[in-house]
Order: C-alpha cells, then sequence, then structure tokens
C-alpha cells in the first residue's frame, strides 16, 4: 500500500485503540453517572418542591393575616353596634358584621386549603429528601470501590491520545477529513479489512458488509497510493497483515509431466501385425524394437528369390 494508505491504516489503528479505552471507561464509569444522573434530578425536584412549598407557606400566612384582620375588624364592629343610639345605626352595624362574617368565611376557608397543601408539598419534600440522601449514599459508595479503577484506566486513555495524534498528523488533509467522515458515520469504523473468503479462488470481499469486490481491487490498493472504497457501504479498505501477495493472489499451477502408461504384454511370436505402438515408450525401449527389427531383415530372404540352394531345380542336360 502507498503512504497515504498507510498512514490511515495506522490513524485507525490508534483510534480504534482510543476507543476502546474510552469505552471501558464509560462502562466502569456507566453506574457512576446513572446515580450521577438520580442525584441531579432528585436535587431538581426538591429544589422545585422546596421553592415551591415557600411560595405555599407565604400564601398560607397571607390568608392567615387577612383572617385575623376580618376577625378584628369584625370585633370592632361589634363594640360599634353596642353603642348604636338608635334601631337604624344597630341594623346598619348589623348589616356590615354580617358581610365581613361572609367574607371572613371565604377566607378561611381558603387558608384551611392553602394549609392542606402546604402539608402535602412538606411530605413531598421530605420524601425526595430521603430519596436524595440515599442516593448521595450508594454514588459515594460506588465512587469509593471504582475510582482506582477509573484512575486507571484514564491514564490509559491520556497514554493513548498523543499516538492517535501524530497519527492523525500523518495523514494527508483531503484524506482525513474523508476518514473523520466515515468515522462519525459508522462509529469509529472508518475502514474494513480486505478479505479472501476461499484461499484457492482470487476473490475479495469487504470485511464489514461482505460486499463482494472486483478482483482488481488487491492489485489497487497493493500497488497504488490512492483511496478505495466498499461500493456498498462506504468504508475505506485496507489491506491486512495476514493477507500479503503471496496468500491473496493465486500462482499458477505447475503442469504436471504425465505418467508413463504401462506396456501391454508381447507374446513370444512378437508384436501382431498392425499392433498399436505405445506412444510412451522410453527411448530405450524404441531403439531396442528397431535393432530387432533390422535383424530380421537382415536374416529373412529377399522378395522375390527362391529357396535354399538346395532346394533349387537340377538344371537342364
Amino acid at each position: 500500500m502507498g503512504p497515504t494508505n498507510i498512514a490511515l491504516v495506522k490513524l485507525f489503528r490508534a483510534d480504534q485503540n482510543l476507543r476502546i479505552a474510552q469505552e471501558r471507561y464509560d462502562t466502569a464509569a456507566r453506574s457512576v453517572r446513572i446515580l450521577e444522573r438520580k442525584v441531579a434530578d432528585l436535587t431538581g425536584k426538591l429544589t422545585f418542591s422546596q421553592q415551591t412549598l415557600r411560595e405555599q407557606q407565604a400564601a398560607a400566612a397571607n390568608l392567615d393575616l387577612d383572617l385575623t384582620m376580618r376577625e378584628a375588624h369584625i370585633e370592632k364592629l361589634r363594640t360599634q353596634q353596642q353603642q348604636a343610639k338608635t334601631n337604624k345605626e344597630y341594623q346598619i352595624f348589623l348589616t356590615e358584621i354580617n358581610t365581613e362574617k361572609v367574607d371572613r368565611n371565604r377566607v378561611e376557608e381558603d387558608a384551611i386549603r392553602a394549609l392542606e397543601v402546604v402539608e402535602r408539598t412538606q411530605g413531598e419534600v421530605k420524601g425526595l429528601q430521603g430519596q436524595l440522601d440515599e442516593e448521595q449514599k450508594k454514588l459515594t459508595d460506588v465512587k469509593a470501590q471504582l475510582g482506582g479503577k477509573l484512575s486507571e484506566l484514564q491514564v490509559e486513555i491520556d497514554q493513548l491520545k498523543p499516538a492517535r495524534e501524530d497519527a492523525f498528523n500523518d495523514v494527508p488533509p483531503r484524506a482525513v477529513k474523508e476518514f473523520e467522515r466515515l468515522a462519525e458515520r459508522f462509529e469509529g469504523e472508518a475502514m474494513s479489512a480486505l478479505e479472501k473468503p476461499d484461499r484457492r479462488h482470487e476473490e475479495y470481499v469487504c470485511g464489514a458488509c461482505q460486499m463482494t469486490l472486483v478482483v482488481d481491487v488487491y492489485n489497487r490498493l497493493h500497488s497504488r497510493d490512492e483511496l478505495v472504497t466498499c461500493p456498498s457501504c462506504g468504508r475505506m479498505l485496507y489491506i491486512p497483515e495476514e493477507l500479503p501477495p503471496e496468500v491473496a493472489v493465486n500462482k499458477a499451477k505447475e503442469v504436471k509431466e504425465p505418467r508413463p502408461k504401462k506396456e501391454k504384454a508381447v507374446s513370444k511370436s512378437g508384436p501382431s501385425v498392425g499392433a498399436r505402438i505405445n506412444r510412451q515408450s522410453s527411448a530405450e525401449d524404441v531403439v531396442n524394437s528397431v535393432t530387432i527389427e533390422e535383424d530380421s531383415e537382415e536374416t529373412a530372404p529377399a522378395a522375390g528369390s527362391g529357396s535354399d540352394t538346395n532346394d533349387q531345380p537340377p538344371a537342364e542336360a
């Protein structure tokens, strides 16, 4: 692979290591975060209830003060009524006293309802305070248990950050922009390793989505310095260490020489006329066969000649 792809793979692995460490930290701290959210939620509810209680208590106090002032005014009217000199004055004070009593009764009912609301809110505040105290105790205990582990994981994260920054700086800006876009889309899985399902066939798939890829994808990644993406999922492809050229590209199979066939047994009288000659005979067998034929021709009588001289008929007298 070219320098850009090599730098991208280095960034991808450094980013993955940092994400894994962060995930371990988040997993260990999840219980702490859950308790912290509960404590924050209960604290907000308690604060709101306490504020509401104060407002309700103030309203109830105002009603109680209004009720007290109306009672005093009614007593004052009664005193004035007793000092009335005429019946008309007496009736006027009586009417005013009755009107004040009606208003007082209304204020008294409002005051009673206000006190009931105050008591109910006080119960809510007490319950919320108890829940908050319980959750705060749990949070303190969990933090004490996980404090050391969280510190170790945080140290690991702090150690991995510089490696990720160095790898980030080695990648060209255009490739960095594409890497960050894909990392955000796939939650860190911006790249995917090239895979070869069957080592006997020159076929490749995307390690992330298992989409079949074109045959020359390995050659493009191996010999060129360009960004090659999966046509299906869009992730950037790279060649993993376990897929070197000698494994990824099939070699031409060696042509095996055909094994010589066994010759058929030849009868003592020699091969029959028109018998098929084995093409796989060795050179020595061929030479021997030619020698035997020449010897046979030399010993056989010439074509058209008679028998032996002793067998020739006597000459005429």
